[in-house]
């Protein structure tokens, strides 16, 4: 299967609301690598890899939970670097 790479920034109230640590709780379900981490701006940002069905299911997931907090979410696809071993915080 194909992998890809999706760079997402979350903005919003996103900092300080367990955010990170949902994050990580809801990759626990898909296999996907990367990783989560609080940005200088306010923002969240997301790198993930996997195939498309999985890095779809992720986000799903993850916006649904967090639905409450996220105003605006942009997303870069490239293609997969395979540098991840799981996933965490940064």
């Amino acid at each position: 299967m194909t992998m890809v790479r999706h760079t997402i920034q979350f903005f919003g109230n996103v900092q300080g609301v367990g955010f990170r640590y949902t994050a990580c709780a809801v990759a626990k379900h898909f296999d996907i690598t990367g990783y989560v981490r609080n940005c200088s701006n306010g923002s969240v940002e997301l790198i993930i890899e996997g195939t498309s069905r999985e890095t779809k299911l992720f986000l799903d997931s993850l916006r649904e939970k967090m639905s409450g907090h996220i105003e605006k979410v942009k997303i870069t696809e490239s293609q997969a670097t395979a540098e991840f071993f799981g996933f965490g915080i940064r």
